[in-house]
């Protein structure tokens, strides 16, 4: 746990520090693309804060007789809650991209780039230091053996990759209309982005559901 929890802490500076730079740079060039992001990742922010108080208070009431059962069920309250906000982010991506359909914007190529290099490469770091390959089997091990799964982590994880997701998409999309002038490519991408993530949403609320419940998922 500590070691998640200090992963979470890295990651969480990290997403500020580039957060301000953004709305800083943004306010001197005037560009509303990294204003945009700057407080996209303030979202990110957030969510991840959730987690890392999550994981604060486990350990401070690890052996307290306020808790019956431990303290994992905050850690999954904490995926619960950190799952609506990505379910948001999703419904929130689908929306813009509607509206981008049938209202296209100008797109500022440039500035559009540096804000997709930005959050491509502040993301891919952010993986690195979660180093998500253990927890992954341990998800699978789950899925099949019945473990205990950290859904606390795996929800910051799945904001981070949600982000990564947007970006990678980004970054194809303005290729693709910068050279080929398939603009509309780019909120069709989104959209289909949204829905991704929103799947990725509804089944960390379905897990967390079960913690949090009690659900014997053997008895249908």
């Amino acid at each position: 746990m500590e070691t998640n929890k200090n992963k979470i802490l890295f990651v969480i500076i990290l997403t500020i520090l580039t957060m301000v730079g953004e709305i800083l740079f943004g306010f001197l060039t005037n560009s509303m693309a990294l204003l945009a992001d700057g407080f996209h990742m303030g979202t990110h922010a957030f969510a991840l804060g959730l987690t890392y108080i999550a994981y604060y208070f486990c350990q401070k009431y690890l052996n307290s007789d306020k808790f019956k059962c431990g303290t994992d069920k905050i850690k999954d309250l904490a995926g619960y809650t950190s799952s609506l906000f990505l379910g948001i982010s999703g419904i929130l991506i689908i929306y813009e991209s509607v509206e981008r359909l049938f209202h296209p914007l100008e797109i500022s190529f440039m500035q559009a780039m540096i804000v997709v290099v930005i959050g491509l490469v502040i993301n891919l770091i952010s993986i690195i230091i979660m180093d998500f390959d253990h927890f992954h089997n341990h998800i699978h091990n789950h899925l099949h053996e019945h473990k205990k799964t950290d859904n606390n982590f795996k929800s910051a994880y799945l904001h981070i990759l949600a982000d990564l997701l947007t970006s990678v998409c980004a970054f194809f999309a303005l290729l693709f209309a910068k050279f080929f002038g398939w603009v509309l490519l780019d909120p069709v991408i989104g959209i289909l982005g949204g829905i991704i993530i929103i799947k990725w949403a509804i089944g960390l609320i379905k897990s967390t559901t079960i913690s949090l419940l009690d659900i014997n998922v053997e008895n249908k």
